[in-house]
This record gives structure tokens, sequence and C-alpha cells, in this order.
């Protein structure tokens, strides 16, 4: 053989050995291919190693059948009470058929993030404030549901939605803190007031369980003594003695028997002696 021949020949194995490194494909376990055959759609390979015949078979896309994350916002929307805000959301979504992927919209994962937008827009449009910071979950049901809607002819399913954050206005933001104090404000005179009327109501019943048993109010007015001296400390109570009367704590003390006694004796007139 002479050199012309085996340069041939080494040619020819080159063009075997690169259509071979063309028509050998591989794809990971969570990936597809779609292949076109002179432009039209033959079918999907993978997971693993399969072969197309190259100048042929082309593969546009190699789809991911995993569960992808896709952030999206939506900046200074109005919402229903005309507050602007900024919401920042979360969308996790997979793609379930691959045909409908790759044949049904041109690019599937900038077609989810637009449509999830213009969802969350309109969305915020129609919930005033005060439901977008504590109904979240509600509003995260309704994106679900509105952006499974926009994509349900291509082959996309949504997993779930949900919004990560609402800013609202610094003024508006100080005003509420306003508010929220205010309110607590509020609720905490509400619950003194209660307490209150609960406390006169008790002492009420008392009176009524006490008003035909001087025995038990004596009782319980010693005890009442008795708690505020036992504490160890030296100290002195001033008491007047009409609460002392009151409380029938006179006789037991003696201290109001002494102090009338006391008074008569100061209010006797002096005897009088006639003159030698």
């Amino acid at each position: 053989m002479d050199i012309f021949t085996l340069l041939i020949l080494a040619v020819i194995l080159v063009v075997i050995i690169a259509i071979l490194i063309m028509a050998i494909r591989i794809v990971n376990q969570w990936e597809r291919a779609v292949i076109l055959f002179l432009g039209k759609f033959v079918g999907i390979k993978g997971p693993g190693l399969f072969i197309i015949i190259p100048f042929v078979n082309r593969i546009p896309y190699v789809i991911d059948l995993r569960v992808i994350t896709t952030s999206f916002k939506a900046e200074q929307t109005l919402t229903k009470d005309t507050v602007p805000v900024n919401v920042d959301a979360v969308l996790f979504w997979q793609v379930v058929d691959v045909e409908k992927a790759a044949l049904e919209v041109k690019d599937y994962m900038q077609s989810i993030s637009l449509a999830s937008q213009t969802a969350l827009r309109d969305v915020i449009g129609k919930t005033v404030l005060s439901d977008m910071l504590t109904g979240r979950e509600a509003i995260d049901n309704e994106l679900q549901r509105l952006i499974g809607d926009r994509v349900r002819g291509w082959g996309i399913s949504i997993m779930s939605v949900e919004i990560r954050d609402v800013v609202i206005p610094g003024a508006l933001q100080d005003a509420m803190s306003m508010q929220a104090q205010a309110e607590r404000e509020r609720q905490a005179r509400v619950i003194l007031a209660d307490s209150e009327r609960q406390i006169a109501e008790k002492f009420e019943m008392a009176a009524k369980s006490y008003e035909n048993n001087p025995t038990a109010l004596h009782l319980r007015a010693m005890n009442m003594l008795y708690e505020g001296l036992k504490g160890g400390h030296s100290t002195i109570v001033m008491v007047p003695s009409t609460a002392l009367e009151t409380m029938t704590l006179g006789d037991t003390t003696g201290t109001i028997a002494l102090a009338k006694m006391i008074q008569r004796e100061d209010t006797k007139e002096p005897d009088t002696q006639e003159p030698l």
C-alpha cells in the first residue's frame, strides 16, 4: 500500500470516528433530550446513552425534569387601597410533559418568569395591604392557581408559590407602628378596666358575706394586720380610730377604749374649792 492509500484510509477512519462521536449522546438521569428529524419532532431520548444520526437528527433542547426554583418580584405596585409595595416571591415548578414544554412555548423558563410576575401584579392590585401582610397563605394559593392556569398547556406543573417579603414605604411603616402601639395601649386599658370591675364585684360579694357575720369580719381584719406585720420588718401602721371601730378591732386591742377614757377624763370639770 502506497502512502496515498494510507492517507485516504486515515482520513476515512477520522471521519468515521468523528461521526461516531457526533452520533453518541449521553444525558443525565434527570434530563431528557428532544430529537428532531429534519426539523420534525420524532421523540424523546434519555436518560443515559443513545445514538442519533448526525446531520439528520438534531437535539434543540435538553430539558431538566427536577423541581426548579424561580424568583420573581413586583416593584412599586399599587394595592387595592392604593399603597405602593415591593413584593418578592419564589416559585417552585417542574416539567411534567417534555414534548409540550419543547413544542408549545419558545422559552419555557422565561415564559414562566414573566407569567409569574404578571400574576403577582394582578393579585396585588386586588388585595388590600392589611390582607397582604397577614394573609399570605391565601395570596400564595391564589398565585399558584393563576400561574397554573396560564402554563397549563406548556407541560409544566406549579408545585407552590411563596411570598418572601413585602416592603412598604418608610412613612407608612411609622404610621402603622404608631397605630399598633395605640391599639395595644387601648387593649391594656380595656383589660385594666375589666380587672377593676371584677375586683369590685368580688368586694361586693365579700361585703355581703361579712354583712351579717361580724365575727368573720373581725377575723379577716386581724388577718390583714398579721399579714402586714409578719414580714420581719418593723412597720408602723397609722389606722384611724373610726376604721378600727368599723372593723371591730377596738374591743380587741383596747386602743379605742383607752382613747375614750382619756377623753372623758380631760372633759371633766375640775373640783372647785371654797375659799377658807
